[in-house]
């Protein structure tokens, strides 16, 4: 703080504030009363609320409402495919102060680099970006990432002012056995807590995994899963992202035993609903929408993740603590019209006023690079079986079915068959020209002709690309790697349709508009090639994320992630 003791005498109204929101009516998270009087701020921090009669800016604040600026506790900047600079733009209008952001995307193409990279691209934001450090990099050791990061990468991460702790534990059968390797990133130099990521872990295993000092978690799918995880000391993040639209089916734990020990996520959001439906503010619409009272809305999206991650300086309308504000017109509408982060206006009647754009450094772009690529290597030998493995997707949720079926077999190869909705798919190792691909078959696209393809995939983000025909599929492959990552559509062999993402082969540098844009037309062009999946793109990324369940594929080939093992296509 600058200067303490002005704060203090304009506290006690011996000295005037900055700024002053008159006659408003102001949450109080630590009671959920609206108290009314005039909201004052010096230095960047909430003096008081009551009575300041004199000095500063004044805003007109009858009959409106001011609450704390909100908090995404837990989400992933990389998955918006947005720059940082265009993230803040897009979310700051809507009332987000302040992410904490777990950077595994980037910490699996670029290595720790790529965090203190983030961390450097988000200093000047008219945002607050709180870091994790990344526990698993890469996710397991059946995909392959840019290189692994260890207990010595992430104290270095943690030796940052605004680093928190150590970031989503996917690990959960290491902890759970007592890997010592595991457990020794569960209590590093610097870190205040950890968080977790245990989806579908419940009774015995569960007293393991909580036992080790974890201490949220965000992959819960049912009230009762999440019920289990906070009666055990976990806060639990509900989750309403693109792909993992679990809030609804959890707030009935809300609405049994209340907000406590409960805050909303994101976690991955498509730039296309970011800038439509919006972040941490869409999540508490939806909550309104369901019944849950404003006040216990408003309690998960600012104080309660605050608490979860220690930042005990946010959250709250409250003398001392940082002025992150909104003013609003209407409560179930929750548009605000002023958003200040530490007393300073930055973003109104939905616009975000002008802030600096920081330079991307040459060291993250030019980070595709695959060993060549040809149709042969794209060709699934018949596996010599009566049935075969098939990733079975799930629309809405980022675990996947493993299911069986015949496959379809044209000279000794095993091909794509649209009709029975069979799609092939391909995971091309990208970092290390290793020449790794795993290959494997899918259904849940409803795909008819061509291909898709993606730079995104969780979490080591090798190119995935699922085609009902080979030459479409090895087009987009070879054009990715032209762009320096991206995504893209291709039909008859050819390319149709990309959006580059030449900033780790994750983020683009054009303007959010333009990527939702972009996106939407490349969705519309899938559309027209039979899929009818809601945001494809982002649901293509998860099938390779070999710590989700239950079926999933890498460049190292099908995992059984329950059984935690590799598998072959044949049954």
């Amino acid at each position: 703080m600058t200067d303490l003791p002005r704060l203090l005498a304009v506290a006690r109204g011996d000295a005037e504030p900055d700024l002053v929101i008159e006659s408003t009516r102001a949450f109080d998270g630590f009671t959920r009363e609206w108290l009314e009087g005039d909201v004052a701020v010096a230095e960047g921090r909430i003096a008081g609320i009551g009575s300041f009669p004199t000095g500063g800016e004044r805003i007109d604040g009858r009959g409106r409402f001011v609450v704390p600026g909100l908090i995404d506790a837990h989400m992933h900047i990389e998955s918006s495919k947005l720059s940082p600079h265009e993230f803040a733009r897009a979310v700051v209008p809507r009332g987000v102060t302040s992410v904490v952001a777990d950077p595994h995307e980037l910490a699996n193409v670029l290595g720790p680099d790529g965090v203190h990279w983030l961390l450097d691209a988000t200093e000047g934001l008219p945002l607050r970006v709180w870091v994790m450090a990344s526990s698993c990099v890469p996710a397991s050791s059946f995909e392959t990432a840019y290189r692994s990061m260890g207990p010595d990468d992430m104290e270095g991460i943690l030796r940052h002012p605004r680093a928190l702790g150590v970031a989503e534990m996917m690990n959960f059968p290491g902890v759970i056995n007592g890997d010592p390797e595991v457990l020794a990133k569960l209590s590093l130099a610097g870190s205040s807590h950890v968080d977790g990521h245990a989806p579908g872990v419940r009774g015995r295993a569960l007293d393991a995994y909580a036992a080790a000092g974890i201490r949220s978690d965000h992959e819960s799918t049912t009230w009762e899963e999440a019920l289990d995880k906070r009666r055990r000391g976990m806060w639990v993040l509900l989750r309403e992202a693109s792909n993992a639209r679990n809030l609804r089916d959890l707030l009935e734990l809300v609405r049994r035993y209340g907000p406590e020990y409960c805050a909303l996520c994101t976690d991955d959001t498509e730039p296309t609903d970011l800038v439509r439906d919006g972040s941490v503010d869409h999540g508490l619409r939806l909550a309104l929408a369901d019944g849950i009272s404003i006040e216990d809305a408003l309690l998960m999206a600012t104080l309660n993740a605050a608490r979860c991650h220690g930042l005990d300086d946010l959250g709250a309308v409250a003398p001392g603590f940082r002025a992150d504000l909104l003013l609003l017109d209407d409560l179930d509408a929750f548009r605000p019209t002023h958003v200040w982060r530490g007393g300073e206006l930055v973003a109104r009647d939905g616009v975000a006023l002008d802030f600096p754009r920081a330079e991307v450094p040459e060291f993250v772009r030019g980070t595709v690079r695959p060993a060549p690529v040809s149709a042969a290597d794209l060709r699934i030998p018949d596996a010599g079986t009566e049935r075969v493995r098939v990733i079975g997707l799930i629309p809405g949720q980022i675990v996947t079915a493993a299911l069986t079926d015949t496959a379809t077999v044209r000279d000794g190869a095993v091909v794509a068959d649209p009709a029975r909705d069979l799609a092939k798919m391909a995971v091309i190792e990208r970092h290390h020209r290793t020449g790794n691909v795993g290959l494997g078959l899918m259904r849940g696209f409803g795909l008819r002709e061509g291909a898709f393809a993606s730079t995104v995939a969780h979490d080591a983000h090798n190119i995935v690309v699922v085609g009902a025909d080979d030459a479409s599929m090895l087009a987009c492959v070879q054009r990715l790697a032209e762009l320096g990552g991206g995504v893209c559509v291709a039909r008859d062999g050819a390319v149709v349709g990309e959006l580059a993402l030449p900033i780790a082969g994750l983020l683009s540098e054009e303007p959010a508009e333009v990527v939702v844009e972009t996106m939407d037309a490349l969705e519309a062009q899938l559309a027209e090639q039979g899929v009818e999946v809601a945001t494809p793109f982002m649901a293509l990324s998860f099938l390779a994320l070999s710590v989700i369940p239950a079926l999933k594929l890498t460049d190292q080939g099908l995992v059984d992630v329950e059984a935690f093992a590799l598998v072959g296509l044949g049954v």
